[in-house]
């Protein structure tokens, strides 16, 4: 009797275990669902060689260049689970290039180098899709597009030239692609590490290197090309802790 007594007992510890566990994971499959999240997001930007972030200027004896060298974006976004796989999500961000360029006249031997900002805002809009890879860690990929402003044009002067860098429009469109990993806590909100790649559709502006000419009453000898404004960055993100908005709707008033 003993023996049949503890193996009921057992069936029962398990039969429970089995039961939270499933409890457990149905409340985190939808944890997002019905769930509207606002979070603060800061972005390093990477320059790499492979989204053409060097543009070469030439003309006879002069020659220059532009090149991005990184950058910094920061912003907020906020996010909105439509299902248990899928969200939207927008924001708003503002992103800072960072440029070094180079102007040299072979003939005279001039040769100098300098930085340059260039600054827009983004309104991005993408669809996530999650995959789970742990109890409380999913894995995300987004697809989307994010309107593009530049607020105004940029310049730095030389001691023998300058560049501008020109607008090619105020706003434009441009595409977002994303993957990242995140980690739910239960009430202290959300943890996300991931990549983005930012393409602009056409160029983001135009950049005139101009040499002066300090021999010849500063006459102008001008070198123009574009800046795609292409990016890579590693975001770094954290949504604050929401409850869903049909449990909120559900809660008894006090």
């Amino acid at each position: 009797m003993a023996i049949f007594g503890a193996m009921s007992r057992w069936i029962v510890v398990r039969r429970g275990s089995v039961g939270l566990a499933h409890l457990l994971f149905a409340s985190a499959l939808i944890a997002q669902q019905g769930v509207t999240t606002f979070g603060l997001q800061i972005k390093p930007v990477f320059a790499l060689p492979y989204f053409e972030t060097i543009t070469e200027f030439t003309r006879p004896s002069l020659t220059g260049s532009i090149e991005l060298n990184g950058g910094m974006a920061f912003g907020m976004s906020v996010r909105k689970g439509l299902t248990k796989t899928i969200s939207i999500e927008t924001g708003i961000g503002q992103i800072q290039r960072r440029y070094g360029f180079t102007l040299s006249n072979d003939t005279s031997g001039y040769s100098e180098s300098s930085t340059i900002r260039y600054v827009g805002y983004e309104i991005p809009l993408t669809a996530l899709v999650y995959i789970r890879t742990g109890e409380r860690s999913y894995m995300n990929a987004a697809l989307g597009f994010s309107a593009d402003m530049y607020p105004s044009d940029a310049q730095q002067e030389l001691e023998e030239g300058f560049i501008y860098l020109f607008r090619n429009q105020w706003v434009q469109l441009g595409v977002v692609g994303n993957l990242g990993w995140e980690y739910r806590t239960e009430k202290s909100g959300i943890f996300y590490i991931g990549a983005t790649f930012h393409r602009p559709f056409g160029d983001m502006a135009i950049a005139d290197l101009t040499y002066w000419d300090v021999d010849n009453g500063f006459f102008p000898y001008r070198m123009r090309g574009a800046l795609d404004g292409g990016y890579l960055t590693l975001d770094l993100r954290y949504y604050f802790h929401e409850d869903p908005e049909r449990a909120q709707r559900n809660r008894p008033k006090r």
